[in-house]
């Protein structure tokens, strides 16, 4: 049996054929529309491509913002002008096809606890740093998504009390503080500081920013100032993954995005902070860590085999 499954992003709509495996089978890429309109076609055009050559069960698109509880309409999307879409039906008519719709974390949650990283455990956390944090909850098998559908933003629970201003509209929320964002703001207040942070302050002159990806770079080669930033951004999640366990008890966090392609550089410090956060620490059973398997196309495959699941 094999699905469809699309995945929304804010600057490139990735669809695949995707078999029970969780194997993609053909993969498509175009940008992603503006015009809300036009990206439902994206979406349409794209579906009707891959199925053209394939026998399909069901269709899975995923995006970013709130979805329904009964997973049809998209309440609120912060990179496209939706508010209160019925996107399910409007996809179902133009597809002639069941289709399902997430939140894209969730999807990819749920991609790496079927086929990834949290292949063998029942109950999972997933945070994955990239612009943002995005948050994913599988309990006893189960994908939580809450009393309204919008559960596990995992991202947006308040972190500093009067912290950094969010896009959210609140103030001091995790992804403020533990996101490629976040790594970015505290390599600039290290290279203001001077001392350690001169290799910082030296690219900043160059390039008139400080990249992500130099800050990784800088932190695989084990300069101080960049080493310093992860340092802190790692606290940060380990500090909130203290709070997740005592309130959600995983067996596992994965960690995904963009940071985490910095493996144990980011896993030592993050499990560090963990284990000094946890409520009654060297008294009960303790959560593993691993970094995500699948990449970007975590979101794609969790979907697809959603569909497939609840059609």
């Amino acid at each position: 049996m094999r699905n469809i499954g699309i995945d929304i992003g804010g600057t490139k709509i990735a669809g695949g054929v995707v078999d029970d495996d969780g194997t993609i089978i053909e993969k498509l890429r175009v940008d992603t529309p503006i015009d809300p309109a036009a990206l439902v076609d994206a979406v349409v055009d794209m579906a009707d491509h891959l199925r053209r050559a394939h026998e399909i069960h069901a269709i899975g698109v995923a995006a970013a913002g709130f979805i329904s509880r009964d997973r049809s309409t998209v309440i609120y999307a912060p990179n496209i002008d939706w508010r209160d879409e019925p996107l399910r039906a409007r996809l179902e008519q133009r597809l002639d096809a069941p289709v399902t719709i997430e939140n894209d974390a969730n999807a990819a949650g749920w991609g790496e606890y079927r086929f990834g990283a949290g292949q063998g455990v029942r109950d999972m956390v997933m945070l994955t740093m990239g612009t943002g944090v995005g948050g994913a909850v599988v309990t006893d098998g189960e994908l939580f998504r809450g009393g309204h559908g919008i559960g596990a933003e995992l991202g947006h629970m308040r972190f500093v009390r009067g912290g950094h201003p969010c896009g959210c509209g609140q103030n001091g929320c995790l992804e403020q503080y533990a996101s490629g964002r976040a790594l970015q703001r505290e390599a600039n207040a290290i290279a203001d500081e001077g001392g350690i942070g001169a290799a910082l302050a030296a690219i900043r002159e160059e390039r008139g920013a400080i990249p992500g990806p130099a800050v990784s770079r800088l932190v695989l080669a084990g300069d101080p100032g960049a080493v310093e930033a992860l340092r802190r951004v790692a606290t940060a999640l380990g500090e909130a993954c203290g709070g997740f366990q005592a309130v959600l008890d995983p067996e596992l966090f994965v960690i995904g995005g963009g940071v985490a392609q910095l493996g144990a550089d980011l896993l030592v410090p993050v499990k560090l902070a963990y284990e000094t956060s946890l409520p009654g620490y060297g008294e009960r059973p303790v959560a593993e860590f691993a970094i995500a398997r699948l990449g970007n196309d975590a979101g794609l495959i969790g979907v697809a085999d959603l569909a497939g699941k609840e059609r």
